[in-house]
């Protein structure tokens, strides 16, 4: 990385998990380019059924962010490759180069069985989960080999334990996430002697708003009732899962790449 504060673009950061990986990278003194649909995906919206992240969301983001001076908000849709080309592009001139990009950017769909699942839902599910994460990598990592040898940049999905656990009547939603973190072992390949690294973390049951929209599909009446799925017992929080992002940023991470380090409480142990 440069001499200059390390830049980082994460999407999905209008809140839950990328909002946290955004403001855990502020605080360990990153520049941030913040990325959420930010309002503009109605079609999504109506496809699966809640509420995505607003203009609003992805606003308080920067506004709260523990040093708002050093993010930088930007609407864009990870399903759209010119979009994200675009993003990076912008941080690039914001910042003078990319040295990290985080895919956190993810929808949830189904309740019920795979043969009942719409198939707007399963390509939703798809599109963002796998080719967003794929877009948003084709754009970033051209970027990051321009940084000058010897690179650290670093490429960090955030999958899923469905990725390596069958949930019921989530079966397209384990099949994005295992798609994401296949796409992720590759690129690692791809990325090989290039001193970019390219990494997934596998998050558990985390009070966001998409585990909240997973008890809706399970008819169940809040998000306490998946606390106990997982040896520890109790939701993760999304700065749980940040840090495990943070670090895999980190220069102290440098040796790790290819890898899905879980975050889930014990789940699929």
């Amino acid at each position: 990385m440069t001499d200059q504060l390390p830049v980082a673009v994460v999407t999905g950061a209008g809140r839950g998990i990328g909002r946290a990986v955004a403001w855990r990278l502020v605080e360990e003194g990153w520049q941030v380019i913040a990325v959420d649909g930010a309002g503009t995906l109605g079609d999504l919206e109506d496809v699966l059924g809640y509420r995505l992240a607003s203009a609003a969301d992805l606003k308080a983001s920067v506004r709260h962010a523990p040093a708002p001076a050093r993010v930088h908000a930007v609407a864009a849709d990870v399903r759209d490759a010119a979009a994200m080309a675009q993003v990076v592009e912008h941080a690039a001139d914001r910042y003078g180069g990319l040295d990290a990009a985080v895919a956190a950017a993810g929808v949830i769909g189904g309740g019920g069985p795979l043969w009942e699942t719409p198939v707007a839902v399963r390509a939703a599910l798809l599109n963002v989960n796998v080719t967003g994460v794929g877009h948003l990598a084709a754009a970033a990592v051209p970027a990051m080999l321009r940084r000058p040898a010897p690179r650290s940049g670093r490429f960090v999905a955030v999958a899923s334990a469905a990725a390596d656990r069958g949930l019921w009547h989530l079966a397209a939603y384990c099949a994005s996430k295992a798609a994401c973190v296949g796409l992720v072992r590759g690129l690692a390949e791809d990325l090989r002697g290039s001193g970019i690294t390219a990494n997934a973390v596998s998050p558990g049951s985390t009070r966001t708003d998409m585990l909240a929209r997973t008890a809706e599909l399970y008819d169940l009446t809040g998000t306490d009732a998946f606390a106990d799925r997982a040896p520890l017992e109790r939701l993760l929080e999304p700065a749980e899962i940040a840090g495990m992002v943070g670090y895999l940023c980190s220069a102290a991470a440098a040796g790790i790449t290819g890898a899905v380090l879980a975050v889930d409480g014990g789940l699929t142990t």
